[in-house]
């Protein structure tokens, strides 16, 4: 049972963004992936404003992979954000990131991460997690009855 809903990465980095879309094609995850830059926008994807209004075009994710380190709003902000709102609370948020900071670990499952991963550093092994991230939450999870009525 695949999960074929939309993923939101919410990366700063458009190097990150470039392999992680390749990492996707490589672990062949036919999930649409919507991509945002900052936590700003990520919040406005959420709320469906402005260019993200659409929501065929923009439906909500299944699952947000959310980097934490980025400019305007980091991710510790969205996840709070996310978690305050009770049509969000039951998301699937991965923290990705380059922090292996144990204040930023603990910070980020207090505000509610349901898995917080360190990016690898080569393009192999961001594969192999990914394809880790495809097994568990898209094969095998189920998710909860507010996030499937989404798909």
């Amino acid at each position: 049972m695949t999960n074929e809903g939309t993923i939101l990465l919410v990366e700063d980095n458009s190097d990150d963004v470039f392999f992680m879309r390749r990492a996707f094609k490589a672990a062949e995850i036919s999930n649409p992936l919507q991509v945002v830059s900052d936590g700003s926008q990520a919040i406005q994807y959420f709320r469906g404003l402005g260019k993200f209004a659409d929501r065929e075009a923009h439906p909500l994710p299944v699952l947000v992979l959310l980097d934490l380190k980025m400019p305007i709003r980091d991710g510790h902000e969205v996840l709070e954000w996310m978690r305050l709102r009770k049509q969000f609370r039951t998301s699937v948020v991965i923290v990705l990131t380059t922090s292996q900071e144990m204040s930023d670990v603990k910070r980020a499952y207090r505000l509610g991460a349901n898995s917080y991963l360190v990016k690898p550093s080569s393009p192999p092994e961001l594969v192999e997690q990914v394809r880790a991230i495809k097994r568990y939450w898209l094969d095998q999870n189920l998710f909860t009855q507010s996030v499937a009525a989404l798909i």
